[in-house]
């Protein structure tokens, strides 16, 4: 494993990572309620620190398809909850979920700066640099 890899590697966990902590901080210490697509997104954020962690000690660079799947079905999800927070058309046909309802936004830095916007950042960062670990990985065969 390279070098670079191995850094690519480290910054993927550091934005899991902060993208957890962000998430239990705003859960846990704001007190805000995690709606149910909330839920969802950390399924998808919560394990990639520990699969990314532990790729990050082995070197383990094949890591990358894991990822990049994580990252992406999470960023739908997010782009999803987004959408129906910030589109009118999306917002009136979106379904009901929970106590807490997935249009709510707790948060709103800038007029476009959401918690789903945040998820979604974090997603496309990870997903982006899994597709560039996968494609060092190619270049190797």
């Amino acid at each position: 494993m390279s070098k670079r890899q191995e850094n690519v590697l480290l910054s993927m966990w550091v934005v899991s990572l902060a993208a957890t902590m962000g998430s239990l901080y705003f859960s846990e210490i704001r007190g805000y309620i995690p709606c149910e697509l909330c839920w969802i997104q950390r399924i998808f954020m919560y394990p990639l620190v520990i699969i990314i962690g532990v790729a990050y000690v082995q070197k383990n660079v094949r890591i990358a398809a894991t990822t990049m799947i994580f990252a992406i079905i999470g960023g739908c999800i997010s782009l999803y909850h987004y959408g129906i927070q910030k589109l009118t058309f999306l917002a009136d046909s979106a379904p009901s979920c929970g106590q807490v309802p997935c249009t709510g936004q707790y948060i709103n830095w800038l007029g476009f700066i959401t918690i789903p916007f945040l998820a979604l950042i974090a997603f496309t960062t990870i997903a982006g640099l899994s597709i560039y670990l996968w494609k060092t990985l190619k270049e190797e065969k």
